[in-house]
């Protein structure tokens, strides 16, 4: 299939040099059946839960031992190594699976962008603790619309983490003050719209350097 124009989008932003040059690989948890993200169930309990394996077994060391990147190789301990250098993002049910590879993959990513849907606070602040992972270890982009009907839900997980006694999420603007920040765009709703600008932000927010 052809590129879709966010590719465009991409390509403009590191040529203006609003972003650094990066891979940007686009993944899903689904399977081929379009009923896959109809079904709640199978899309969650089958399907995303379990998609760390595949991220952490398969894609990425597809992905980095086919092109240069910061690893110096595929080994568990060089992915480990170039943490720093790795993103993960999500929409909706996207966002869900990005909240569930965080609490598996934080050997191998440092930073998270989750838009609008959520899971259990209490399991997040959980895998932190077990992850061994101290709290400046990591960093989550949190963003919702004002209209977005997940927004609610979304917006209570945010400050329940950062309410946790537990002290794992910090919320602060930016990386030297915390782990966490949180976005709320008025007016938008859950739609491809908010989405491209959530993640042109996104891009900026981390790739920028």
């Amino acid at each position: 299939a052809a590129p879709g124009d966010f590719k465009n989008v991409l390509d403009h932003m590191i040529e203006r040099g609003e972003i650094d040059p990066l891979i940007v690989v686009c993944p899903t948890y689904n399977n081929e059946s379009d009923e896959d993200s109809w079904d709640y169930t199978l899309a969650y309990y089958t399907l995303t839960v379990n998609y760390h394996n595949e991220l952490v077994n398969d894609l990425i060391p597809a992905v980095e031992g086919t092109y240069s990147t910061f690893a110096r190789s595929t080994s568990p301990e060089d992915i480990a190594a170039s943490r720093d250098h790795r993103c993960f993002a999500g929409f909706s049910m996207g966002s869900v699976c990005t909240l569930n590879n965080f609490m598996h993959c934080l050997d191998q990513f440092r930073y998270y962008q989750s838009m609008s849907g959520s899971i259990s606070p209490d399991e997040i602040d959980r895998a932190v603790t077990e992850s061994g992972h101290h709290p400046m270890d990591f960093f989550l982009l949190t963003i919702t619309g004002t209209e977005d009907f997940a927004g609610s839900g979304f917006t209570n997980l945010v400050e329940n983490l950062t309410s946790m006694p537990s002290g794992n999420f910090i919320l602060a603007d930016n990386e030297a003050d915390g782990n966490i920040a949180f976005r709320q765009k008025e007016g938008y709703a859950h739609n491809e719209k908010a989405l491209r600008e959530y993640v042109y932000n996104g891009l900026k927010w981390f790739w920028n350097h």
